[in-house]
């Protein structure tokens, strides 16, 4: 069977999507409704832009997002998912991709949801860490021994969790699980507190928007971040979808259910190659692919 998966922030780079456009109609038809909706040329900025440009939050998380559907769309009758799932702002690529959302509603919320997190990161200052080589259950004890806001944030892979919060909190958890045997426990350069309760007024914000937003049934079930299962019901889709900004990414357990309901393939859709990695680390007997 095959999963289709989906990249989030940080797989961005500068030529993203030129190929697409200069090469298909359908997906140059969809760049110039992008750059409608967004009220900007996001095209130019990913095919010719600075890697500055691209890391913008208001830029970033559309770009991802216009790369990953146009590409799914332009792979016309060959994208044939037998389930989907998507890396924090991936899931609403893969929404996108399996008919849940439009094109455009999709583009709308993957905006809001970028602003919303800029204001929010704006608000109250905070970070992310990537901890390796130490055991999830460590990680979780050390967070939650820590008085002040320090979460589990990404389970990407055994052996490589990020932990998010105040900058003090991420500080000082990085501390003692370096003492408590973690190889490596270092600062990521993001601008704020992503899937932590920092993100609480983002939530918010967003959660108007996706209540606003037709749901349609989707194609195939997507297995989302929130718990890591497969659904196909449009209230239960929202509802993962709005406590995903303050929730942990649980993408070694997304991965491993995928795999015990069947998946054998696994193909990213978007830029990049992160998400093949990791998967590779969950379940090495796994085929992995760009589309």
């Amino acid at each position: 069977m095959k999963a289709y998966i989906f990249p989030g922030q940080g797989s961005q780079f500068v030529g993203m999507g030129k190929e697409l456009y200069e090469n298909s109609p359908l997906a140059k038809e969809l760049f110039e409704k992008a750059n409608e909706i967004i009220g900007f040329r996001i095209s130019d900025m990913m095919f010719a832009g600075t890697d500055e440009d691209l890391k913008q939050t208001n830029v970033t998380q559309p770009a991802i997002f216009i790369h990953s559907v146009i590409l799914a769309r332009t792979l016309g009758g060959s994208f044939n998912p037998d389930m989907v799932a998507g890396h924090s702002l991936g899931e609403f690529s893969a929404l996108t991709a399996n008919g849940t959302l439009a094109f455009e509603d999709g583009l709308r919320l993957v905006i809001e949801r970028a602003n919303a997190m800029q204001a929010a990161c704006e608000a109250v200052p905070g970070t992310m860490a990537a901890v390796l080589a130490l055991d999830d259950a460590k990680v979780e004890e050390i967070c939650s021994g820590i008085d002040k806001i320090v979460v589990a944030a990404n389970y990407n892979c055994p052996g490589q969790l990020v932990i998010s919060g105040s900058i003090e909190g991420v500080k000082e958890a990085c501390e003692q699980m370096t003492a408590a045997g973690a190889k490596r426990a270092l600062l990521l350069p993001v601008g704020g507190a992503f899937h932590s309760p920092l993100m609480e007024p983002a939530r918010e914000r967003l959660a108007a928007a996706i209540e606003a937003t037709t749901f349609n049934e989707p194609s195939c079930a997507i297995y989302q971040n929130v718990t890591a299962k497969p659904h196909r019901n449009a209230d239960e889709i929202k509802n993962n979808l709005i406590a995903q900004l303050t929730a942990p990414v649980r993408w070694t357990q997304s991965v491993q259910n995928m795999v015990a309901d069947g998946a054998t393939t696994f193909i990213e859709v978007g830029p990049g190659k992160v998400l093949q990695g990791l998967v590779k680390k969950i379940h090495k007997e796994a085929e992995v692919l760009s589309a």
